[in-house]
């Protein structure tokens, strides 16, 4: 007797793995399941399952293809209700829809030219196949391409948002991280310097996972050695964030109108240009030391966050306002096509992209007697292949299917 518990059968091939399958449902303390273990181990043929084994099983079975494989895997390891999300969708096999929609399309169009290869002379295969198949050439190029724009919201999404909290040193930074964790990540202190390195620490912002960093304050010059270095490394932090916050302090502030002359004053010292300066969250910190009348002027500039670390004023305004920076550099599982979430993807994506240029440029550069469709062909075959290696489907045989079930050649 090991435990009271519960055995499920699951047969073939309507499991998960395809195989026939037998679940022990027992209760999960370690001395229940290593007993387990010894016993089920007793039995001749029987190991422990290899590391995605279970999964791989389901993958050659012909249940899942690698990019539900991968939204499985994200889906498991998902830290946030927007990677969830995300992650569902992959695994539930919207994206496999996509790819092998277009996948499809190419087999087609592949099927289109070598019936045209082969049969144009003697049979009723007309110019205008090739006309029809350069005219679905051209719209998954541009499908593609809109694929390929999407600023890498999936992958963001993914691995996380990285946001850097840059300013002068003591407007507040290290404040600012300690009061989202609730918790001491940074050590405060009242003199200028204190953050030298890096900080970083995850969060869920609005369902969105965040990186975020507590850098060096940056200034024109200092002659500390290790300050220096922290600014160095603030930022280079910065130059591969894809979110910044810039801190100010608000007392320093001489009449509410300057703000934006003041940003840019600050911005030129230390070096930050225009652009980084554009894509920055601006935040004012201590507003608590106002007086009402500056609060209620900075308000009137809706780009400014007003908030007080020390009484926690401001800041819910200040995260409704970071979600909606967040949406637009993830994007919105819920309503959004699937976007890309792994550089694979990408990768063979763009050497489809490139291979399917290639066909089209070949048809505009080339004279109608000086072309082989023959050779031609290949670049729409290695553009299916490319495609097959997201989805883990890399076969030639349906080519010759859907020539003859398309065109009834030899009735």
């Amino acid at each position: 007797m090991i435990d009271r518990g519960l055995l499920l059968w699951f047969p073939g091939p309507n499991s998960f793995t395809g195989d026939d399958t037998i679940e022990f449902h027992v209760h999960g303390g370690s001395a229940i399941v290593s007993a387990m273990y010894d016993s089920l181990g007793a039995f001749p043929d029987t190991r422990l399952a290899e590391p995605g084994e279970f999964t791989k099983r389901a993958f050659y079975a012909g249940k899942m293809d690698l990019t539900e494989v991968e939204g499985l895997a994200d889906l498991i390891h998902a830290e946030t209700e927007a990677q969830r999300r995300q992650a569902l969708r992959q695994a539930n096999g919207q994206l496999s829809h996509f790819y092998n929609s277009m996948r499809s399309r190419l087999v087609k169009a592949i099927a289109s030219v070598e019936a045209y290869i082969d049969f144009a002379e003697d049979q009723d295969v007309d110019d205008g196949v090739l006309d029809a198949t350069l005219v679905e050439v051209e719209s998954l190029i541009a499908e593609l391409k809109s694929h390929l724009d999407d600023n890498r919201r999936g992958e963001r999404l993914r691995n996380g948002v990285r946001a850097a909290i840059v300013g002068a040193p003591n407007v507040g930074k290290s404040s600012l991280i300690n009061l989202l964790s609730q918790r001491n990540v940074s050590i405060v202190t009242n003199i200028a310097g204190t953050t030298r390195d890096i900080v970083e620490s995850h969060y869920d912002i609005a369902g969105y996972p965040v990186i975020l960093a507590d850098t060096a304050g940056l200034r024109a010059f200092t002659d500390d050695i290790v300050e220096s270095e922290g600014i160095a490394r603030a930022r280079a932090y910065v130059d591969a964030a894809d979110l910044l916050v810039l801190v100010l302090d608000a007392t320093k502030l001489e009449q509410p109108a300057r703000v934006d002359l003041h940003l840019r004053e600050y911005a030129k010292s230390i070096g930050l240009s225009d652009e980084t300066l554009a894509r920055a969250m601006i935040v004012l910190n201590k507003c608590d030391l106002l007086t009402d009348a500056m609060v209620d002027a900075l308000k009137t500039n809706t780009s400014l966050n007003l908030i007080s670390c020390k009484n926690e004023a401001g800041l819910p305004e200040m995260l409704d306002r970071m979600k909606t920076r967040l949406v637009q550099l993830c994007g919105n599982p819920l309503t959004e096509c699937p976007t890309i979430s792994q550089e694979r993807h990408r990768y063979h994506l763009k050497q489809c992209l490139k291979q399917l240029e290639r066909y089209r440029n070949y048809f505009a550069d080339t004279l109608v007697g000086d072309r082989d469709l023959a050779i031609v062909t290949y670049h729409l075959r290695a553009a299916v292949r490319s495609i097959g290696k997201i989805t883990g489907s890399v076969e030639t045989e349906e080519i010759l299917d859907v020539i003859f079930s398309t065109f009834c050649i030899g009735k």
